[in-house]
Formats: structure tokens, C-alpha cells, sequence
């Protein structure tokens, strides 16, 4: 329709300028014109005039109540915590009111106050929760939680579907928040190791949910960027960073029973910095020949190309087999599908019970599974429904960004056993032992880490507990130290088997002690002397010094194996406290819980 003098209240030229306007605006552009009109009539008290579109009608009902969300990690290595700051930042730019925290900080009578409540945390050990999630995962179970009738929720569990427990933490999260009333919000959802994807499913559907429910629903579902789930930075790990190996240097001497490689890797062109403390992530391939086993045995095609996802990317046989999918470990999930689709009854049997199957993997791969359990019919297609994806390997940074900003070092040792009647090599460590060289690049990605991180001044002491290749990120922070001239002590304990052959970095730590950059070293070699000595036993000798060294205020590290050495010693710092501050047990055990609380102890077990 178009304006005149006789269907509109304007005169003659406003009716023209007004005509050549509006044939010039969009729908929308009429829409917000008419909708500013109205409210600068109503700012005025004054009617205003319709002139295309029809405002809509201003409501006198009071917009809804925008509920306020809570965010609580639980983090080991920094995953959950990055996932935890990804969806604060999506829900934030929906303007949504947001509190993200650890769960240590998080004060848990305040539980109660909590209206929407989402939750991520991996799952440590033996199905054990995260150190800075132990007490709110004690106090949500306990009889002081409060009923929670009045809170909606949901889950991201991060966890390796090799363990038996996997993902239990958020499993026990999502359990009790339902038993103690509150609404699900949205499914939990179990991450293995490539956790991208799911994680980024799990985020639109938070997204979608609440925006909907709370009215900042959108004509279009909301999609969320896998780039921010893996890191802000250039490189990550859906775009790694292809870096050349500069030195491959094997640090045993002659006639040790290790093998642990000294990398060094270009960062030349990597915009990224690291501290000590921060991870580099490889993407390794799988054993040429291992590969070419598993080809033989299922006597199909190398070339064939396969499907290796459901959105129906496809690789040669051989290239997904050493690239893409894992092969050489077993996981229940993998042993559960293998028999819904090998038409195995023997199989099919044995997978009802679960003790056998964690029994059956231990020390087997894919090429046991199909020569002790023949499918009846297995075709190339099939292997993307029963395989995950090979997920990379994480090694602590074992140099300073200050003292070498173009390369990072990696300490690798190699892992080699044999089992069931085989001999078996870890893919990425073997990797870089037989087959990479000086000139090769690999892909990797720099993953922070926020629960393992060194005082920079002069004032806290520090002491570093690291056995083996556990001894890489103090190698990295002395360094560091030494580049920003730290005056504040330090105290290495390091162990391996033997003296001679199997010192890491001895000339370095001798030089540092030395400059007096390291201001104690105390080894243990297990295998020098007829009773084995190891780190722990150390600490309980230099008992004294240790306990006056925490009273001063120093901060402790632990890096290295969790199965044995961590528990142990974990243990020990426990029965020096107990001894040397004259503290019962529960006590030594509160004291130690609240220097995990002041980043006075941590630890970077695996």
C-alpha cells in the first residue's frame, strides 16, 4: 500500500519521502520501524500512526523469571574445566546469568540455593572422583544433602571406557541429584577419550533446553562450535599442529631395562605458549606391521575403502586401520558390540558376564578377539560399529617456554611386554622409539593444565616427587626457574632402577644443584641394593626436614604412575605429618586435605 494525502494523515512531501523510505526497507526493518514508533509515542503519551505493519501488541505480563545457572567441574587434567569455561561462555552470550566453580570452592550448603545446575567431571582411578571434587562428591551423598525438589540438572561425564568404571563419577552425580528430587534436565552424557563431539551434542542440547524453557528460545537449534570445545587456541586438537622432530635422543645407557626417548620438537610457526605443568597431545599411527597382521587375519582388502564414522567418511582399509581407529587395546564396550556383530555364540555367551570380559582384555588387542572368537560374517563396513577412534597420547612438557620458546621436549618412555603369548608395544612411545627420526614431523596440540601449576616467586618452597619419565614437568620448571632467576627452594626426589644406566638428566640436575637452582636431590635406584628403596622410603628418611620444609610453606608435586607409586607416596606424606606434626590420623589426613584446597598439594598421576 502506498501513502497518499487522503489515506494517511501526512501532507503531500511527507507522503513522497515516506513512499521512497519505506519501498527501500526490509520485513524485518518495517517491523523494528513500526515497533520504535509505538514506544516513542508512548515515551511521549502521544498515539502513534500505523504505517505498513502492525506493531505487535505490548504485553503488561511480567517477563518470566530468568532462572540462574550454576556450572560445577570436577577436573584431573583440565578437560572437564575447559568444557566447564566453553559452556559458561555459550550460555553467557545468551545472556543467562551464570556461576562457574570447582567443585572445591563451591560452599555445599549453598546446594540448596542452586536452581539449574549443570555438571562436568571426569572420572579418576578406579572409578574415584577428581581430588578438587572429593569433598562436594562426599557431602552430595551424605545424609547432610539437601532435598533438591526444586532444581533441574544434567550431567557430562569424561572418562576411558578401557577402565571398568567408566565415567562412574558423573554416573554417581546423576544418580543422587535424581534421589535427592531434582528434575533432569537433559540426559547425561558418557565421553570417552575423543570426547569433542559428544561433548558438543551434549552442549546443544543445555542450549536448547533451557533456552526453551526459559524463553530464549530461537527459530533455529543452537549449534555449538567444536573448535571452542578443544581449546581457544591456533592450533588444537581438531587442527593439530605438525611439528618436526628436531632430536630423538635414548637417555638409558647400555644394558638398561628402559627405554626412555629424550624429543625435542619445532615450534616454529606455534603461536601458543606453555608453563610448566601444561601437556602436549600426539596423535600417534598404529604398527605398520600390526596393522598388516590384522589385514592377513581377517584376509581382506587393503585398499578397500571403508567407512570410518557414521556421516560416512571413508579411508582405505590400511589407512584407517593404522590411522584412525584404535586396534591394540580391548575395551568392554568393543568386546560388547564385536559379539553383536561377529555371530559368535561362544562370545555371545561370555559377554553376559562382566568379569569375564575385564578378565579377557587385560593384555589382548583386536587380532586376539578375532582368532579366539571367529566372526561368522564380519565385513569391512562393520568395523566403525565395534572400534573407537585412536585417541592421542598426553605427555608432560619437560622444557621451559622461557628458556626455549621454539621447541618443546617430551620425555617418552617406551613401553614393551609381553602377554598371552605375544609381544606388545605402546603405539605412540614405540612409535617414536623405533620408527620416527630427526626430520619426521607428528601431529599434536598443547593441552593446558590447570591443576598442576608452580609458584613464580621467591617465597614458596617447592618439592617435586617424580619417578621415571614423572620427572618431566620439574625438569621444565627448574629450567624456568632458573630463566626467571627464582630464589625460592627446591627439593627433587627421584627414583629408577639403576644408578648408572638409568639416571634422566643426571648431568642436568647435578649442574642446577650445583648453581644452586635445585637446593636437594635425593634419589633412590630400586635395583642398586639388595632391599629395594623408592621415592617413598626417601621422604620417610628425610622425615625431619620434609615436614620442616610444608611448615615453611612449601608446595608438594607428584607426577608419575598412580597405580602403585602415587598411593605410596601419598601414604608417606601422610605418616610424616602424622609423626612429625604429632597429629593422629584423621588429622594428618585434614591437614593434607587442606593443602590440596591452598594448591599446596598437587599431583599429575596417570
Amino acid at each position: 500500500m502506498e501513502l497518499t494525502v487522503t489515506n494517511s494523515p501526512f501532507n503531500q512531501e511527507q507522503s513522497e519521502k515516506l513512499n521512497q523510505v519505506l519501498s527501500t526497507l526490509t520485513k524485518e526493518q518495517k517491523i523494528w520501524f513500526s515497533g520504535y514508533l509505538s514506544a516513542a509515542a508512548a515515551q511521549s503519551n502521544e498515539p502513534s500512526a500505523s504505517i505498513v505493519e502492525t506493531a505487535a501488541p505490548v504485553s503488561n505480563e511480567p517477563k518470566p523469571k530468568t532462572r540462574e545457572i550454576t556450572i560445577l567441574f570436577g577436573s584431573e587434567t583440565g578437560n572437564a574445566q575447559g568444557l566447564a569455561e566453553t559452556l559458561e561462555s555459550k550460555l553467557k552470550e545468551k545472556d543467562f546469568k551464570v556461576n562457574l566453580a570447582c567443585m572445591e570452592d563451591f560452599k555445599p550448603k549453598d546446594l540448596k540455593k542452586v536452581e539449574d545446575l549443570f555438571i562436568i567431571t571426569a572420572t579418576h582411578g578406579e572409578g574415584d572422583p577428581p581430588d578438587n571434587a572429593i569433598t562436594f562428591h562426599e557431602f552430595i551423598h551424605s545424609r547432610k544433602a539437601p532435598k533438591l525438589n526444586d532444581l533441574r540438572y544434567s550431567v557430562l561425564a569424561l572418562g576411558d571406557e578401557s577402565y571398568e568404571f567408566f565415567c562412574q563419577t558423573g554416573k554417581d552425580f546423576d544418580n543422587r541429584l535424581e534421589e535427592l528430587g531434582a528434575e533432569r534436565l537433559h540426559s547425561r552424557v558418557d565421553c570417552d577419550l575423543d570426547f569433542d563431539e559428544p561433548a558438543e551434542k551434549w552442549m546443544e542440547g543445555i542450549l536448547n533446553s533451557i533456552g526453551h524453557i526459559s524463553g530464549h528460545e530461537s527459530t533455529e537449534p543452537v549449534k555449538v562450535n567444536p573448535e571452542d570445545i578443544s581449546a581457544t587456541q591456533t592450533y588444537s586438537r581438531s587442527n593439530p599442529y605438525e611439528a618436526e622432530i628436531l632430536e630423538n635422543i635414548n637417555l638409558n645407557g647400555r644394558g638398561s631395562n628402559k627405554e626412555v626417548r629424550h624429543i625435542e620438537l619445532s615450534l616454529e610457526g606455534f603461536t601458543d605458549s606453555f608453563e610448566p605443568g601444561d601437556c602436549i597431545g600426539i596423535f600417534p599411527k598404529n604398527d605398520p606391521e600390526v596393522v598388516s597382521d590384522l589385514i592377513e587375519t581377517l584376509v581382506w582388502n587393503p585398499d578397500e575403502s571403508v567407512p570410518i564414522n557414521d556421516a560416512g567418511d571413508t579411508l582405505t582399509l590400511r589407512d584407517a586401520l593404522t590411522n584412525h581407529f584404535e586396534i591394540t587395546k580391548l575395551t568392554k564396550p568393543i568386546v560388547t558390540k564385536a559379539a553383536n556383530i561377529f555371530g559368535n555364540d561362544v562370545l555371545s555367551e561370555k559377554v553376559k558376564k562382566d568379569r569375564w570380559i575385564y578378565g579377557y582384555v587385560e593384555g589382548r588387542d583386536l587380532i586376539d578377539l578375532i582368532n579366539d572368537f571367529p566372526p561368522e560374517d564380519l565385513q569391512p563396513d562393520a568395523l566403525h560399529q565395534i572400534l573407537r577412534k585412536l585417541p592421542a597420547r598426553e605427555y608432560s612438557i619437560a622444557s621451559s617456554y622461557q628458556a626455549t620458546p621454539e621447541e618443546v621436549h617430551l620425555t617418552i618412555g617406551a613401553v614393551r611386554y609381553h602377554a598371552n603369548e605375544r609381544d606388545r608395544n605402546g603405539v605412540c612411545s614405540v612409535q617414536f622409539a623405533e620408527r620416527l627420526e630427526p626430520g619426521d614431523t607428528v601431529p599434536i596440540y598443547l593441552k593446558k593444565n590447570p591443576n598442576f601449576k608452580f609458584p613464580k616467586t621467591n617465597e614458596t618452597p617447592v618439592i617435586m616427587i617424580g619417578p621415571g619419565t614423572g620427572v618431566a614437568p620439574f625438569r621444565s620448571y627448574i629450567q624456568e626457574k632458573e630463566e626467571l632467576e627464582l630464589n625460592n627452594k627446591a627439593w627433587l626426589f627421584f627414583g629408577e632402577q639403576h644408578f648408572t644406566t638409568d639416571f634422566l638428566y643426571q648431568t642436568e640436575w647435578q649442574g642446577w644443584l650445583k648453581d644452586g637452582v635445585l637446593d636437594k636431590l635425593s634419589v633412590a635406584f630400586s635395583r642398586d641394593s639388595e632391599e629395594k628403596v623408592y621415592v617413598q622410603h626417601r621422604i620417610e628418611e628425610n622425615s625431619k626436614e620434609f615436614y620442616q620444609w610444608i611448615q615453611e610453606g612449601a608446595a608438594l608435586y607428584v607426577c608419575g604412575d598412580e597405580k602403585c607409586m602415587a598411593k605410596d607416596v601419598h601414604q608417606s606424606i601422610l605418616n610424616v605429618i602424622q609423626k612429625e606434626g604429632h597429629y593422629n590420623e584423621e588429622e594428618a589426613e585434614d591437614f593434607l586435605t587442606q593443602m590440596k584446597k591452598d594448591r599446596r598439594y598437587q599431583r599429575d598421576i596417570y
